[in-house]
């Protein structure tokens, strides 16, 4: 097969002008999608209140979106590559709306992890779909940082997600915040429909058959192999702490009020936009200098380790510090993307990165769920769960991820 690689095709002309189109709706959507992933944490006591939620709930309930959003991950690779990602994306995100209209009127657990999932399936394509537009439109050399920008707009909505969230609620009940969540994602579909231009490539000849055993292709490969490991553990860590956990950690160990939670939240929402923002032009410029962007990726996540593991101790001084540096420090694993965009054919720019997104969001299904049962190990009554108990779970966390991270420099290639 002679596909022409990402990184031998220049930025064409109408690239700079197709520019705002292509970025403002992705960008927009990728909003959308991490304030719907974080939105839990803040409020979680509403729905412990109103549904008399227990911990291991708490993390079902939540991570369920990750778990749709991963299992749509191998489908959304084939369509993508097939379809192009303005009609995939533009036609998921009516789900996401049906899903948030959902678990905002549900009277029951079972209908809100319905309304939970589909809003995970329905924001699946949000970051893959902008991410392959860039592919197809922007030079190797750009990728790094113009996926920086969609990455960044996800750090916004995760900034909304915390403070502005809380502040909301005590404007609306919870019920009507998650109305509004469904009526935006509409108006996001028709933006995504009424602005993005088709891609200039025809789509893919190959039978859907075919399209699926390029993922074999995918994973044998030894560049995926040595990256896949540290990003779907540091990313999913980061995820499920970010989401929820770290807000829990704040109130029964932290002893914070829910103000205090919900502005350092805010500071580790403002640090990851400015982590993506940093990171991907950092990997670019380094790129450009003949330094690997493998580098970013396993100093970045390195130093993450270290900032997680005053979690692990319960030290809750300087908490300013230690959740911007959560913050900045908790992006470096998403530059993998862009090392991947950069290893594949275009053709396959879809399915590349989704199998990596599929590693990702089971991973963060399992690990965000995983770190409630061991929480649950230790209750301490009135709804509040012990020290020991975020103690195992991160530090859990923490050893898995120096593992990884010894794997990956000791299977970087020699000389880059």
């Amino acid at each position: 097969m002679k596909d022409i690689a990402a990184s031998q095709v220049p930025d064409p002309p109408e690239g700079r002008i197709l520019l705002p189109a292509l970025l403002g709706p992705f960008a927009c959507g990728y909003f959308l999608s991490y304030l719907t992933r974080n939105v839990n944490a803040v409020i979680a006591p509403d729905l412990v209140r109103t549904f008399h939620l227990g911990a291991s709930d708490l993390g079902l309930l939540t991570s369920v979106y990750f778990l749709t959003f991963a299992m749509f991950q191998p489908m959304l690779g084939v369509l993508l590559d097939r379809f192009g990602p303005r009609r995939v994306e533009g036609s998921l995100l009516l789900v996401a709306a049906a899903g948030s209209l959902l678990f905002a009127w549900g009277s029951g657990i079972f209908q809100l992890v319905v309304g939970r999932a589909l809003i995970g399936l329905g924001v699946s394509a949000c970051l893959m779909a902008g991410f392959q537009a860039n592919a197809i439109w922007f030079s190797r050399q750009r990728l790094a940082g113009l996926n920086g920008w969609i990455l960044a707009a996800g750090g916004i909505g995760a900034l909304v997600s915390t403070a502005p969230v809380e502040w909301a609620l005590q404007r609306v009940d919870w019920r009507i915040l998650f109305t509004g969540v469904a009526v935006a994602f509409a108006v996001n579909s028709a933006l995504i429909f009424g602005l993005v231009p088709e891609r200039r490539a025809a789509a893919s000849h190959m039978t859907i058959r075919e399209q699926f055993n390029g993922f074999g292709q995918i994973v044998r490969n030894s560049e995926f192999r040595r990256i896949a490991p540290l990003t779907m553990l540091s990313q999913s860590i980061f995820m499920s702490l970010q989401g929820l956990w770290a807000a829990r950690w704040m109130k029964d160990v932290g002893g914070f009020t829910r103000v205090e939670i919900a502005n350092y939240l805010l500071l580790a929402a403002v640090a990851m936009v400015a982590g993506h923002m940093t990171m991907g032009n950092l990997a670019s410029r380094l790129e450009r200098a003949g330094i690997a962007p493998s580098y970013v990726v396993g100093i970045g996540v390195g130093f993450a380790v270290l900032v997680q593991t005053t979690l692990v101790l319960g030290y809750s001084e300087m908490q300013p510090l230690i959740w911007l540096l959560f913050g900045f420090l908790g992006t470096a694993g998403t530059v993998s993307f862009a090392i991947l965009s950069r290893t594949f054919p275009v053709t396959m720019a879809g399915r590349a990165n989704t199998a990596l997104a599929f590693m990702v969001f089971v991973t963060s299904f399992l690990v965000q769920w995983g770190m409630g049962i061991m929480i649950n190990l230790f209750p301490a009554g009135r709804g509040i769960y012990a020290a020991e108990g975020y103690a195992l779970a991160f530090g859990t966390a923490a050893v898995l991820q120096i593992a990884a991270l010894f794997r990956f420099f000791y299977r970087m290639p020699r000389g880059v």
